[in-house]
C-alpha cells in the first residue's frame, strides 16, 4: 500500500487505516426505521493511506483511477462523474471538521478496496470509516467507534445524498471476530452476539451490479416514513416505524404500497428479535427460517429483490449446508448471503453458481466465502 502511495505522491504515507466491508444478516431496511438490525463485519474491507500537505488541497487517488481527483479543505463541495465516489472522502472530512476536527491544511489520499463494488456489502461504508479514522490520526483528533460511525452515516446522508441508516458504518465500526453486530438503531447502541461454532458465510454476488443513490432506495424511504407520518395521524403513538404493531398498521386502511412497506418493516424487526433469541440457543432451525422469511418479506413487501437475486436464493435454498439463504444489503441488484455449515466446500458453491448461469445465459455469480472479522483500525 505504501509504495502505491508513493507512485502517486512521490512520498511516504504517514497514517494507513482499514475498515471492513459488511454483511447485513438479518433486518432489511429496520435502521433508518428505528428498527433492530443484524450484520457482520467481513474480512474484506478498504485501506487507505494519507500523509498531509503544506496547502489546503486535498488530492485523491484509487488504484483503479487513472489521476488524482482535487478538491480543497477550505472549500469541501462534491463532485461528479468519474470523481463522485471523491465524496465519500470528502463528506467524512467535512463532518469530522463539523465535529470539531481542526484541519487548515489538506491531504494526500490513496484508497485501495478487496471489496466487490456494488455487491451490497457497503463498500461506501468502509471508505468512510477507513478515512474517517485515518483522518483523525492524522489530525489528533480523538474518536470513538460510536462516534466514527455516525460521521460516516452523516457524510453519506448529508453530503453523497444517500438516506441509509446505521447498519453499514455500525457494522464496520463495530465487527468483532467469530460475532455478529447487534444495532438499536433507535437508541444508536451497538453490541456483539457471538456466532454458533461450525458455520461460514458465503457471499454470491448476482453479478447485477446496484448502484443505490441512483435506485429505488430513496423512495423505499420516503414510502416508509409517509406510511410513519399516516399512522402517527391515525393515532399511533409509537416513535418510529419499527415499534408499530403489524396488526395496527394492517389496521389502519393505508394506501396498498405503503402497507406493504410499514409491513415488511415491523415484521422484520421483531424477525431480528427472534433471531437474537435463536442464535443465543443455537436453534439454526430457526434461524434458517428467519433468513427465509426475511427474503420473501424483502420480495413481496418490500419489493427490493430482483429476478436473478430470487432466483440465486431459491437455488441456495435447495442446497445441502445451507441453512438459510437471503439478499444482502439495499437489494435492487447485489448479492445474496448463504448461512452455511463449515462443511459447505467450494466444489458446492461452484454448483449453485453453474445451475445460477445456466438459467442466465451464462452469467456466473461472483462468490466468496467470509468470515467475521474485526472492525475499522489503524495499520
Amino acid at each position: 500500500m505504501s509504495s502505491s502511495f508513493a507512485q502517486v505522491f512521490g512520498k511516504e504515507p504517514l497514517v494507513c487505516a482499514r475498515a471492513p466491508g459488511r454483511i447485513e444478516f438479518i433486518g432489511n431496511h429496520t435502521d433508518y426505521n428505528g428498527g433492530l438490525v443484524m450484520g457482520v463485519a467481513v474480512d474484506k474491507g478498504v485501506t487507505v493511506s494519507l500523509a498531509p500537505r503544506a496547502d489546503t488541497s486535498i488530492s485523491l487517488a484509487t488504484s483503479h483511477g487513472e489521476r488524482p481527483a482535487v478538491a480543497d479543505i477550505a472549500d469541501i463541495r462534491p463532485l461528479s462523474g468519474p470523481e463522485s465516489w471523491c465524496n465519500y472522502v470528502l463528506g467524512v472530512a467535512k463532518a469530522l471538521m463539523e465535529q470539531g476536527m481542526n484541519a487548515s491544511k489538506g491531504f494526500d489520499i490513496y484508497v485501495e478496496s478487496d471489496l466487490p463494488s456494488g455487491a451490497g456489502l457497503s463498500s461506501s461504508a468502509a471508505l468512510e470509516l477507513s478515512t474517517g479514522l485515518g483522518l483523525a490520526k492524522l489530525y489528533n483528533f480523538t474518536i470513538d467507534k460510536a462516534t466514527l460511525a455516525r460521521v460516516g452515516r452523516k457524510a453519506e446522508n448529508q453530503f453523497v445524498g444517500m438516506p441509509c441508516g446505521i447498519l453499514d458504518q455500525g457494522v464496520s465500526a463495530f465487527g468483532e471476530k467469530d460475532s455478529i453486530v447487534r444495532i438499536d438503531c433507535a437508541k444508536e447502541s451497538f453490541s456483539s452476539i457471538p456466532m454458533p461454532q461450525g458455520l461460514r458465510f458465503w457471499v454470491f454476488n448476482t453479478m447485477e451490479k446496484h448502484n443505490l443513490v441512483e435506485s429505488l432506495y430513496a423512495t423505499r424511504h420516503r414510502e416508509c416514513m409517509d406510511a410513519f407520518a399516516l399512522l402517527r395521524k391515525a393515532g399511533s403513538k409509537a416513535n418510529n416505524l419499527a415499534e408499530v404493531s403489524p396488526q395496527k398498521v394492517r389496521a389502519a386502511s393505508l394506501p396498498a404500497a405503503l402497507e406493504m412497506r410499514a409491513l415488511h418493516v415491523c415484521e422484520e424487526h421483531r424477525r431480528v428479535i427472534a433471531m437474537g433469541e435463536a442464535l443465543a440457543s443455537s436453534d439454526l432451525s430457526s434461524v434458517g427460517r428467519l433468513l427465509s422469511a426475511s427474503h420473501n418479506s424483502s420480495r413481496t413487501l418490500f419489493e427490493n429483490s430482483t429476478e436473478k437475486l430470487d432466483a440465486l436464493v431459491a437455488i441456495l435454498d435447495r442446497t445441502d449446508g445451507v441453512i438459510g439463504a437471503r439478499l444482502t444489503g439495499g437489494g435492487f441488484g447485489g448479492a445474496a448471503m448463504a448461512l452455511t455449515f463449515d462443511t459447505f466446500t467450494q466444489k458446492q458453491a461452484d454448483k449453485v453458481c453453474e445451475a445460477f448461469a445456466a438459467e442466465y445465459a451464462g452469467v456466473s455469480p461472483n462468490v466468496f466465502c467470509a468470515t467475521a472479522g474485526a472492525g475499522a483500525r489503524l495499520i
